[in-house]
């Protein structure tokens, strides 16, 4: 059964596993805004997570004047699959981590192999 939680109460969710991240990592992420979004995109419903950017590995040149990367948490699905405080607060930050690992230009395959995905 999914479980209720009001927006603020999820964002400091997202908080906190963005805080769990190692600062040796952390420091290197660059130009990213990380947003909730209660709906994913249209034809996704059950989407978690969202990089929309370019990764670090793609990237050249200097990063000045871009307009920052962005990843986004989708609210509803990820209420909609968890049954306790402690499964929804587990499959956030294995989100968070999925989608910056994009930004580091990890695919699916390897992050499967690492258990985010």
């Amino acid at each position: 059964m999914p479980i209720e939680m009001d927006a603020e109460a999820f964002d400091a969710l997202v908080d906190r596993a963005l805080d769990d991240i190692p600062d040796e990592i952390a420091l290197r992420v660059r130009n990213v805004v990380v947003l909730v979004e209660d709906e994913p995109p249209e034809g996704e419903p059950d989407l978690l997570g969202l990089y929309d950017g370019i990764a670090l590995t793609e990237r050249w040149g200097s990063p000045m004047m871009e307009l920052p990367d962005r990843i986004f948490v989708f609210r509803r699905p990820l209420l909609e699959m968890c049954d306790s405080v402690q499964q929804l607060e587990d499959e956030v930050r294995i989100t968070v981590v999925h989608e910056i690992a994009h930004h580091f230009g990890i695919d699916d395959a390897r992050l499967h192999d690492l258990g985010y995905a």
